[in-house]
C-alpha cells in the first residue's frame, strides 16, 4: 500500500495555514495552500493506522465491545482552530490525526488510560489531559493523549503528533450531541462558541452525566444534585431540547452508500438541507484517492450551508453510526440520558413531598 508522504517543508506548511485563514488570499494562493494542507494532514494516515492497531489490542482487554475509530481532521476544523489560536502554527497542530476509543463506562475509560500509558511502545508521550477528573467548562469529559510517533524502522513519520481520545458511551453521546446541535445552529459549540443558553445546557448535562457515572462534575454547575437537575429542566424546557433533537433525527430521510468490498476508509458527507447522508467506501490501497475526493468535497461545500464531511476508518461499516452518530443526526442515547435525568428529579421531589 502506498502511504502519503510529506512533500513540503514545515515552513511552507505553516505559510499554507496562514493563507487558509487569510481574508484577502488570492484564489490561486488559496488553492495551492489547500493542496499543501491536504498533503500534510493526509500523511498522518500511516502513524494513525499504527496507533489504531495497538489500541484495538489493548481496548479489547478492557471491554470486548469497545469501538476504535480514526479520522483525519476536517478543513473547517483546521481553519477554525487556527483562527481561535492565532499563535498556533499548522505544523504543530496536535490533532490532525486522531484515534478514538469508546468503551462502556467511565471506570473502563480510566482503566484503559492507565493500561495504555503503561504499555510498551516507542512513541513519545507528549501530553495527557484527564477531562474526567477535571471536566472542561463546556461539559466535555474523556481522557486525551498526544503522542509523537516514533519508529526505528520507518523514520519517515517520526515526530508527527497523534491524538488519542478515550470516552465512555455516555461521554461520547454528549460530545456527538454537541456536534449535532452545532450543525443546525451553525455555531462551534464544541469549542465553546455559540449562544449562552446552549453552552449552559451542555455544561449542566455534562454534570448530570458525571453524576450518573459517579465522577467529578463540571465546575460552575450546582454541587447539589436537586439544584443541578432543576436548572437543567428549566434550560432544557426553554430550548425545547428533546423536541428539537428528535426533529433533527427525523429530518434525515435518505441514506445513500457506495461501499466497495473490503472497504477500509469511509468518506461520510452530511447534507442536512438535502436531508441525507452519503457514504463512500475505499479500499486500503485507495487511500490517495480517498484523500483527493475528501478535499474535492470540502472545497465544494457552501460555507453558508450545514454540509459537513469527514474521512474516517472503522473496523467494519456497521460501526460507522456508532462511532460518528452526529453524521446521522442520531442523538437517541443523549435524549434518553436527558429524559432519565429529568425523571430522576421528579422522583426525588415526589419522595420528599
Amino acid at each position: 500500500m502506498a502511504w502519503v508522504i510529506r512533500q513540503f517543508s514545515k515552513t511552507r506548511i505553516d505559510r499554507a495555514g496562514e493563507t487558509l485563514v487569510s481574508q484577502g488570499a488570492a484564489t490561486e494562493a488559496r488553492n495551492e495552500a489547500l493542496l499543501i494542507v491536504n498533503n500534510w494532514r493526509s500523511c498522518h494516515a500511516f502513524p494513525l493506522n499504527t496507533f489504531q492497531n495497538g489500541l484495538h489490542q489493548i481496548a479489547k482487554t478492557v471491554d470486548e465491545h469497545s469501538l476504535v475509530a480514526q479520522r483525519i481532521k476536517r478543513l473547517s476544523s483546521i481553519e477554525g482552530k487556527l483562527r481561535r489560536f492565532p499563535t498556533m502554527t499548522l505544523s504543530q497542530m496536535q490533532d490532525l490525526g486522531g484515534c478514538r476509543v469508546i468503551v462502556n463506562d467511565a471506570r473502563s475509560v480510566l482503566r484503559l488510560a492507565d493500561l495504555y500509558r503503561r504499555s510498551r511502545m516507542k512513541h513519545k508521550l507528549h501530553t495527557v489531559d484527564n477531562y474526567i477528573e477535571n471536566p472542561q467548562p463546556s461539559g466535555y469529559r474523556g481522557v486525551h493523549f498526544i503522542y509523537r510517533y516514533f519508529s526505528d524502522r520507518n523514520k519517515t513519520y517520526n515526530g508527527q503528533k497523534i491524538e488519542v481520545q478515550l470516552r465512555s458511551a455516555f461521554q461520547h453521546s454528549w460530545a456527538t450531541a454537541v456536534e449535532t446541535v452545532g450543525t443546525f445552529t451553525r455555531h462551534a459549540l464544541k469549542s465553546s462558541i455559540g449562544p449562552d443558553e446552549w453552552l449552559r445546557f451542555f455544561a449542566l448535562m455534562g454534570s448530570a452525566i458525571a453524576v450518573k457515572e459517579g465522577t467529578n462534575r463540571v465546575k460552575g454547575t450546582p454541587e447539589d444534585t436537586k439544584e443541578l437537575i432543576a436548572e437543567l429542566r428549566q434550560v432544557a424546557a426553554e430550548l425545547d431540547v428533546i423536541n428539537r433533537l428528535e426533529t433533527y433525527g427525523a429530518a434525515l430521510t435518505q441514506f445513500n452508500s457506495s461501499i466497495t468490498k473490503d472497504a477500509h476508509y469511509f468518506l461520510i458527507q452530511l447534507e442536512p438541507e438535502a436531508q441525507r447522508t452519503l457514504i463512500t467506501g475505499f479500499k486500503a490501497q485507495d487511500l490517495q484517492l480517498a484523500n483527493e475526493r475528501y478535499l474535492a468535497i470540502e472545497r465544494g461545500i457552501d460555507p453558508n450551508s450545514s454540509t459537513d464531511a469527514v474521512l474516517v476508518s472503522v473496523e467494519n461499516v456497521t460501526f460507522l453510526q456508532r462511532a460518528y452518530p452526529n453524521y446521522f443526526l442520531d442523538t437517541t442515547t443523549f435524549v434518553n440520558l436527558l429524559r432519565d435525568a429529568l425523571k430522576h428529579e421528579r422522583i426525588r421531589r415526589q419522595r420528599t413531598s
